[in-house]
């Protein structure tokens, strides 16, 4: 094995451990009195409807579908543009753990913000869009879509993402919890991550798993290879197997390494023969 391909590997070996979230990282699930009764109903491995119309922040009429890029993972964030805190807070978590990713909406993967409010309007959106992404690069702004919609097309993304929620009619607010969810790059769930804000570890990983690996370098794909989503704690906890399995490996190579190393020294030392014919 060349040095500059060891070097590689010993990167990639260090990334496992360096790069992992700390073993006491946690995840937000406590929730205000008057959201006791709501939450969300999970429904990993449905597909939510592809052909719920929305209107863009540019006042653009789209479907859902249209708004999907092949290989390419979906963060959906349900929300509505004029809740007095936890929307903003939401927002605000997902703008951070953006900030903290490798990986960029546009490039990477989508986001697709949509409010639950149907009276909420198109200028509300823009307006939204551009307090978070006024000073972001073209690429983000593209991929990450602030949607409004009639009630019964926001209905259907709700019932199919099991996302709960109601209009509190004394204050005329919406009641609902905080999560985001990870779709694949056809639509279908496969992860909510609960909290007002979100480690870039665990959406990380649930982006990877979104994508079903098609995302990520050498390196994500071998510290991704290690940990597992742990529904009790609400995030990535490492999977012993597959560290001893990934350990196991790396001694094998570097035995093997250091071996041919050995033959390599011994098999120069000996002496050529030479035969003198004349």
């Amino acid at each position: 094995m060349k040095i500059p391909a060891l070097s590689a590997f010993a990167t990639c070996m260090l990334a496992v451990f360096l790069l992992s979230p700390p073993a006491s990282a946690q995840v937000n699930r406590e929730e205000p009195d008057a959201l006791q009764d709501l939450g969300i109903d999970e429904k990993l491995g449905d597909t939510i409807p592809l052909d719920a119309r929305f209107a863009t922040s540019n006042g653009d009429s789209v479907q859902l579908g249209d708004l999907l890029v092949e290989g390419k993972p979906v963060l959906l964030n349900p929300l509505y543009y004029e809740c007095p805190m936890l929307c903003g807070l939401v927002l605000d978590g997902v703008s951070d753990v953006v900030d903290d990713l490798v990986w960029k909406p546009g490039k990477e993967f989508i986001i697709i913000s949509f409010s639950i409010d149907p009276e909420e309007d198109v200028a509300l959106a823009a307006r939204s869009k551009e307090n978070y992404l006024g000073d972001e690069d073209s690429t983000m702004k593209a991929g990450w879509y602030f949607l409004t919609g009639s009630k019964s097309n926001i209905e259907k993304v709700t019932k199919a993402t099991g996302f709960q929620y109601r209009k509190v009619e004394e204050t005329g607010e919406y009641a609902h919890t905080a999560a985001i969810m990870l779709l694949s790059p056809k639509g279908k769930i496969t992860r909510y991550l609960y909290g007002i804000t979100y480690d870039e570890f665990n959406v990380r990983n649930a982006l990877y798993e979104a994508a079903d690996g098609q995302i990520g370098n050498t390196i994500d794909k071998l510290v991704m290879y290690c940990y597992q989503y742990d529904p009790e704690s609400g995030s990535y906890a490492p999977v012993a197997i597959n560290i001893m399995k990934l350990g196991g490996l790396a001694t094998l190579i570097i035995l093997g390494i250091f071996l041919t190393v050995l033959w390599l020294r011994e098999k120069r030392k000996k002496p050529t023969s030479k035969t003198d014919f004349n």
